[in-house]
C-alpha cells in the first residue's frame, strides 16, 4: 500500500475486508463474560494449541493449523467494528448491502 500511496481511507477498507479471513474460525462467547474466567478460557486456548499431543493430531490429520489468540481476534474484532462512516458504506456497497 505504500508503494502505491494509498489513503488512510483505503488502507481502512482494505483492513476491515481482509479481518474475516484473519480471524480463522473463532471461537466466541457472550458477551459479558467475567474477565477471570475469559482469562482462563484463554490461557485453557492457548495451553491446548501447544500440546504436543494435540499438534501430533493436527499433523496426522493434515489440517491447516494456524491459531490466532484471544487477545489477538479480539484486537481485529475491534479494528473492524469501529470504522467510520465513510467506510461501512463504502463496505455495505462493495459486499453488496
Amino acid at each position: 500500500m505504500d508503494q502505491h500511496k494509498t489513503t488512510e481511507a483505503g488502507r481502512r477498507f482494505a483492513a476491515v475486508l481482509v479481518t474475516a479471513d484473519s480471524m480463522g474460525r473463532p471461537v466466541l462467547g457472550p458477551p459479558g463474560i467475567p474477565a477471570d474466567r475469559l482469562r482462563i478460557l484463554r490461557e485453557a486456548f492457548s495451553k491446548t494449541m501447544t500440546d504436543p499431543q494435540f499438534q501430533e493430531e493436527v499433523k496426522k490429520r493434515n489440517y491447516e493449523f494456524d491459531p490466532v489468540s484471544g487477545e489477538e481476534i479480539e484486537r481485529l474484532a475491534k479494528e473492524a467494528t469501529t470504522q467510520p462512516p465513510d467506510i461501512i458504506d463504502r463496505l455495505k456497497k462493495v459486499l453488496g448491502n
